[in-house]
């Protein structure tokens, strides 16, 4: 009996290659290539105006690359794939005259999805979103954070095979956030690939299989949190001490210093040189040098940009 043939490998959700995005004069996205493994949780990161969302509109067929290849969900044809796609936009819209059952129903039409289907598909999302009292009220009648859920409602009600998130979680309560949190992990342990774009990088930490992180329209990021905090290495400091922050901040060859509260994160070169400054200077309660948090790692990757943004500030206050 022969044996077995080998499985084939799994296919993409999304690849990318060599994708170049412009406006005008300006390049938002530059010989981009990346590959979305099918049932992940994918995140991307990277400070405003990077390529994110054109990255996201991108894969989309929103926008057209001016060179490069886009495959979603094994095809290449300009919106071949969109009836098996989801999308949250990061600008929130629903048509506030209607009834929330009337626009997901609207909604799960756009997709192909048949009535019946999409009726029990509403029922269960408001439901698990608490919000089945609200089923016949117009949208205008919600308040921010129902229509946020039912926004988001409107993006999965038509089963996708991939989710695409734009700032799922901004302007949500801790409450609501967190709904919407255990709602994309279920839906990931089901089986949709789901992209999502957060600017929360502990969020990303505990959400993420993988990290995309993209920076003046290149990649500088792409992989497992525990690769990307491999190839920074274990320079990152916590300590916590009776001196406080502002101690850190006096000492020379100390680099970004954050106040955790119990504990302050910072750089040194040598941690056993400060370890020995530290001691004859104050009363130290916690050493640890570890790898650094996805939060240190972005803010190293885009401190050009948000001292541009602070410089932009107080010349504008001048």
């Amino acid at each position: 009996m022969p044996p077995p043939l080998p499985a084939e490998p799994k296919r993409p959700a999304v690849r990318l290659t060599n994708v170049t995005k412009t406006f005008g004069q300006h390049t938002a996205v530059n010989q981009l290539s990346l590959e979305v493994p099918a049932g992940c949780t994918y995140g991307f990161i990277g400070p405003n105006g990077s390529g994110k969302t054109t990255t996201i509109r991108t894969i989309l067929h929103i926008f057209h690359p001016d060179s490069g290849e886009v495959e979603v969900l094994g095809e290449r044809s300009t919106r071949a794939a969109n009836d098996r796609i989801g999308y949250l936009p990061e600008e929130r819209g629903l048509y506030k005259k209607m009834t929330v059952r009337r626009v997901l129903a609207y909604y799960a039409a756009l997709k192909g999805m048949k009535r019946a289907d999409a009726a029990g598909e509403i029922r269960k999302w408001l439901s698990k979103m608490g919000l089945t009292e609200w089923a016949d009220k117009k949208v205008e009648a919600l308040s921010k954070g129902m229509a946020q859920k039912i926004q988001f409602i409107a993006a999965v009600v038509a089963r996708p095979e991939l989710l695409i998130l734009d700032e799922p979680f901004s302007g949500l309560d801790p409450v609501n956030l967190e709904v919407i949190r255990s709602a994309i992990l279920e839906l990931r342990a089901a089986g949709t690939t789901v992209i999502f774009s957060t600017h929360d990088m502990a969020m990303a930490e505990t959400m993420c299989d993988f990290i995309f992180m993209i920076y003046r329209g290149n990649k500088v990021l792409d992989g497992t949190l525990a690769s990307i905090q491999q190839s920074f290495g274990e320079d990152t400091i916590r300590v916590s001490t009776s001196g406080g922050a502002e101690l850190l901040r006096s000492l020379p060859s100390v680099e970004l210093v954050r106040d955790l509260g119990q504990l302050q994160e910072l750089r040194h070169p040598d941690p056993q040189a400060l370890l020995r400054e530290l001691t004859s200077r104050t009363t130290v309660r916690h050493f640890e040098v570890c790898k650094p948090s996805l939060h240190d790692i972005f803010i190293r990757i885009a401190k050009p940009d948000l001292q541009e943004i602070e410089t932009s500030k107080t010349q504008t206050a001048a």
